[in-house]
């Protein structure tokens, strides 16, 4: 065998997640980990799943849940889609829903679907590291995209060219990014259609944390806005990608894309390329519960993650040292930090899991250009208000020690 195998070029944009790698701390019951963005296990409707399999098992659909299926999906979860983007604002028709292996999975068939070598996705700075390592095997150049910035739209087609392809997509979470935290303004989401209206661009809004809100009031997702300007959402030009696996499971892989009927072919296509459809069983299961318990399981979720978040706030306001600033989120699972001038987060994260036994996720990964070394991400999702209190104690120690070698 030889040494070295004739490798795809692509094969050199593929990296590993440092989030994913982080994960693995959650086993040591030494580190008070603040790295993963997960939802807590102890908090999934765990009864309502197990008696929606026994139904499957034991009912008529027996056969069914273990057969090959159709790749759009499972029609009555996409029926119940219908109803749920309804209520968020996006009227849509069951041919405007595909199921997909976790919104994840949507972000890779996106990639596929719009990007050639060299053409441009337009990004946020910071964006879900996630999103770039979906987007990264197919080789784009990445632009930043600042929603109240006064660049123009002749100025992104000019850096476009520049680098020898086409503007294709911009992409974005709405309200409580990862890793951010913060929400899209009204004004943000109207001037991202407005900037993808003039580059004559797709829109991909990432909705992962839509049901996770705390406080304030809720702003219409892009896809909504879009449609109330042209009508339609098969004249839309905003592709949404949703997922229940923050809200009732992650490792069921449970995610959908709502768009206009001639993407949501394409996508059918690439199932049928790539997996042929989602787990039958999973989707049927997800269908029930839904329709049994997704408000009350959001409700009490979010009670939880609100107690966790307002306790982190509240440390941090308690033991960070002068020159630390952070995010105050309306919800989701995020605080991100921002550091002095000079301290390299990663750096820090190996002296924390050394000596505090505290983890994090550096934010330097969430820049497209890796820039950023100073910042720094914090998730209070799955951590007890005591485990965030003794956490932020050890990371402010840490921190004011620091800081006086920065300088």
């Amino acid at each position: 065998m030889t040494d070295t195998l004739k490798l795809a070029t692509r094969t050199s944009r593929m990296h590993a997640s440092e989030i994913r790698e982080l994960l693995k701390l959650l086993g040591r019951p030494d580190i008070i980990s603040f790295a993963g963005g997960i939802p807590d296990p102890k908090l999934f409707p765990a009864d309502a799943f197990r008696d929606a399999f026994d139904a499957i098992m034991s009912g008529p659909e027996q056969q069914a849940a273990l057969q090959y299926a159709p790749s759009e999906g499972y029609g009555p979860l996409r029926e119940w889609l219908v109803q749920y983007m309804g209520r968020i604002g996006v009227p849509c028709e069951l041919e405007n829903i595909v199921m997909m292996s976790g919104s994840q999975q949507a972000l890779d068939y996106l990639g596929k679907l719009f990007l050639n070598p060299n053409d441009t996705a337009l990004v946020t700075w910071p964006t879900y590291m996630g999103a770039l390592l979906a987007f990264n095997p197919y080789e784009p150049v990445y632009d930043r995209l600042a929603l109240l910035g006064n660049r123009s739209a002749s100025d992104f087609r000019e850096n476009a060219r520049a680098a020898g392809g086409d503007i294709k997509f911009a992409y974005m979470s709405s309200d409580f990014v990862n890793p951010t935290g913060e929400t899209l303004t009204l004004a943000q989401r109207n001037r991202a259609l407005d900037l993808a209206d003039e580059l004559d661009i797709a829109l991909i809004e990432d909705g992962a944390y839509q049901e996770l809100r705390y406080d304030g009031e809720a702003i219409p997702p892009i896809q909504a806005l879009d449609i109330e300007r042209c009508g339609s959402i098969d004249e839309a030009r905003t592709i949404y990608c949703g997922t229940f696996s923050k809200t009732l499971s992650p490792g069921l892989r449970v995610g959908w894309v709502c768009a206009r009927r001639d993407i949501i072919d394409r996508l059918v296509m690439m199932k049928q390329a790539a997996d042929l459809h989602s787990a039958t069983i999973n989707q049927m299961a997800t269908n029930q519960v839904a329709r049994d318990c997704f408000d009350a399981q959001v409700a009490s979720a979010n009670a939880v993650y609100r107690e966790r978040r307002d306790c982190m706030l509240a440390a941090l306001e308690r033991h960070m040292p002068d020159g630390v600033s952070w995010t105050r989120p309306e919800g989701g699972m995020f605080i991100w930090v921002t550091l002095p001038d000079g301290i390299d987060a990663a750096d820090l994260l190996s002296r924390s899991l050394e000596t505090e036994k505290v983890a994090f996720v550096p934010g330097r990964p969430f820049f497209a250009d890796g820039s950023n070394e100073n910042t720094l991400r914090l998730s209070y999702s799955c951590m007890s208000d005591d485990q965030i209190e003794e956490g932020i104690v050890r990371l402010g120690r840490l921190l004011r020690a620091a800081m006086p070698a920065a300088a």
